[in-house]
Formats: structure tokens, C-alpha cells, sequence
């Protein structure tokens, strides 16, 4: 039986770019179709109902006619904004990270809604705690269950021995930590620490409506961010380019201004 010819979806914008001279080729990952690649015809007109409804980090409710290349908007409405983000760059530039994490990883026409609601989630948490950069990392791990390549964190993944304290390594090759009796051969293998085992422990098990209040000391939070940013890019194997941009804004944040 064939598709329907016309179809509604909730989604969050993850990016748009001109197509023509009105018209925007937006692509939504949605509830209920996974990521979709459509037309909005006349939207960039000031005069178009819909102008700002496909800005990226924006929740919308659409209904759309598959075509035979590319599906088109019919209808479109805001469901939420995000305005407090996207008033705020660095909090704006981590809003654009997960947009871009949410595109390499979600596949077109395969419904995913573990990664959508994570997604949404995960800005919420970023507008309400600005600056906590907890929520990402949160992201980060759970990004990689809901795609079905969370690491290992309780067992060695070579010999499937639990690890003890202190003796663990972390390889996003193998999938997750090794004790220090593994050497497997051509991966790649991070040192990680007790400390960061057992944050990753605690991500883990919370709740994306309940993160843990957790003030790491600037070491721990890198090695913590190294860590899963290794185990994102080997399962992504390709650039993130927010990620580039979000160090730099950190960089230039550390900068003092002379007096």
C-alpha cells in the first residue's frame, strides 16, 4: 500500500537554506517520520504567514504533500520557540551543536522518538540552566543509547570482566572501557579517570527532568567532554562544525580584557 499523499508531523527545525528566490529547503527531524527534507514555499516574503517558523531550534507542527523529490509544506505552526536560547549566543552556538548531532545521527523515513524527545529536552535544559554545561554532556551520552551505540561503562568490553577501581581505560573503537589487561590491537585508547567513570555512571541513570546538580572542577568537566566527544565523532566520522565554534566562544569567554 502506498504512502499517503499528504501527512502531518510535529518537528524541531535542525536547519534550513534558501531554495529559489522565496522559498526555504528546511529539514526537520519529527516525531513521527524521523528527519524530513522539505520545500516552504514563498516563507522568506514578509508577507508570508509563516515567516520566522523555520528558524533552526524552532518546534513545529506542519502538515506536508510528499513530491517526488522533495516534500513540501502546506501548513505550518509554532509549537515551541526556544526564544530565551536564541537570545544568548554561546547558549544559542550549544542549541546549534545539538541540532547538528540530532541531523548526523537521525536517518531519514525511520521515526526515532527516544532521539526527538532527548532533543527537545535537551534545549529546555539548556534555557533553564544557561552556562551548565552538564546538559550536553547528558546529550552527548544518551545520544548514543538512543542510536544504539552507548558505551560500555561497567565491564571491560574485550574480556567482560567488571572493571575495578582505578584499572579502566575508555576506546570508542570497542565500544566503551577496558580493563588494563586488554590491549586490542589498532583502536584507539583514552586514560580515563575514577572520577570521570563515575560521572558517566551518574548521567547515565538520571533523568533528562532531573539532572543532577553537579559542580565538576575544570579538569574533570574536559576529560569528561573529551571522552564522549571521542565516542560521538568516531560513531558520527565526521566534522562538527558548532562544536568549532562553541570552543572558540569558550576561548574567547577565558580572555581577560585589559583595564
Amino acid at each position: 500500500m502506498p504512502p499517503p499523499k499528504t501527512y502531518r508531523a510535529e518537528g524541531l527545525v535542525l536547519k534550513n537554506v534558501s531554495f529559489g528566490e522565496a522559498d526555504l529547503l528546511v529539514t526537520v527531524y519529527s516525531r513521527e517520520w524521523g528527519k524530513v527534507r522539505a520545500v516552504a514555499k514563498g516563507v522568506k516574503r514578509t508577507s508570508s504567514k509563516m515567516v520566522g517558523h523555520f528558524e533552526p531550534l524552532t518546534v513545529v507542527r506542519l502538515a506536508l504533500a510528499r513530491g517526488r523529490t522533495l516534500d513540501v509544506v502546506n501548513q505550518g505552526e509554532v509549537a515551541e520557540n526556544f526564544g530565551g536560547l536564541k537570545s544568548d549566543l554561546p547558549n544559542l552556538t550549544k542549541g546549534l551543536y545539538v541540532a547538528e548531532l540530532v541531523d548526523g545521527f537521525g536517518s531519514e523515513g525511520s521515526a526515532n522518538p527516544p532521539l526527538y524527545q532527548l532533543a527537545l529536552d535537551t534545549l529546555a535544559n539548556l534555557e533553564r540552566t544557561p552556562g551548565d554545561d552538564l546538559a550536553l554532556r547528558y546529550f552527548e551520552l544518551h545520544l548514543l543509547r538512543v542510536s544504539g551505540f552507548m558505551p560500555e561503562l561497567f565491564h571491560c568490553v574485550e574480556c567482560r570482566s567488571p572493571l575495578e577501581p582505578e584499572k579502566h581505560r575508555f576506546s570508542p573503537d570497542v565500544g566503551g572501557t577496558l580493563c588494563l589487561d586488554c590491549h586490542p590491537p589498532n583502536v584507539q585508547v583514552r586514560n580515563m579517570s575514577l572520577r570521570a567513570l563515575k560521572v558517566l555512571r551518574l548521567l547515565n541513570r538520571s533523568r533528562a527532568d532531573s539532572l543532577p546538580r553537579l559542580e565538576m572542577p575544570a579538569p574533570l568537566a574536559k576529560e569528561v567532554g573529551t571522552l564522549l566527544e571521542s565516542a560521538v565523532l568516531y560513531w558520527l566520522d565526521r566534522e562538527i562544525r558548532s562544536n568549532s565554534f562553541l570552543r572558540h566562544l569558550e576561548r574567547a569567554a577565558k580572555v581577560e580584557i585589559p583595564s
